[in-house]
């Protein structure tokens, strides 16, 4: 599966797939905490152990970055899984399938990294940006079932839409130094 429900999970257990890595102890906010990498106090979580080559179909499973990123998404840092993804995604080269499923990833942690600030417009903007990725590399691969780094292009598509219509919003806490804003998970398999 390539996300669940917070019915059946809850994105805050979410599974690890980097343990361990400790998460940073904060969920970069401007204005809220340090820069994390300009600013000296900041967390540095960034520099993420492991080389920065492409996560191929087959290597997924390998790559740090890449699992890096899923891991601070799925557990409420999405600026810091943008930077994992951007970084893997310029080792990719920045196109193909596997450059624009990283590109759409990137999205919806910019999706994230918006609602966390309160800008809605941003949220859907950033949700729409990454469905059309994912609608071009589901037309890349064959099959309903057809995926890449454990992901279905098809089922992030579905995860987007409902992200930029408001449908995958969680309550969290304002205050808090990181919070979960979407009701699911990613789960690559």
């Amino acid at each position: 599966m390539t996300w669940s429900n917070s019915e059946s999970r809850s994105p805050a257990l979410a599974a690890r797939y980097l343990p361990d890595l400790p998460l940073p102890p904060y969920a970069y906010l401007p204005g809220r905490f340090p820069h994390p990498t300009r600013d000296p106090g900041g967390h540095h979580d960034s520099d993420v152990n492991g080389s920065l080559t492409c996560p191929r179909t087959a290597g997924w499973r390998d790559n740090r970055p890449y699992l890096r990123g899923i891991d601070l998404f799925n557990h409420g840092y999405y600026w810091e899984a943008h930077e994992a993804w951007e970084q893997t995604w310029h080792a990719c080269g920045r196109r193909g399938v596997i450059g624009d499923l990283l590109r759409g990833l990137i999205h919806l942690a910019g999706a994230g990294f918006a609602t966390r600030r309160g800008k809605p417009s941003g949220r859907r903007r950033h949700a729409m940006l990454a469905h059309a990725l994912f609608e071009r590399a589901s037309k890349c691969l064959s099959g309903d079932r057809a995926q890449s780094l454990g992901l279905s292009p098809a089922a992030l598509q579905t995860l987007a839409e409902r992200i930029a219509s408001g449908d995958a919003l969680t309550v969290f806490a304002d205050e808090a130094p990181v919070a979960v804003v979407f009701d699911t998970s990613l789960c690559p398999d």
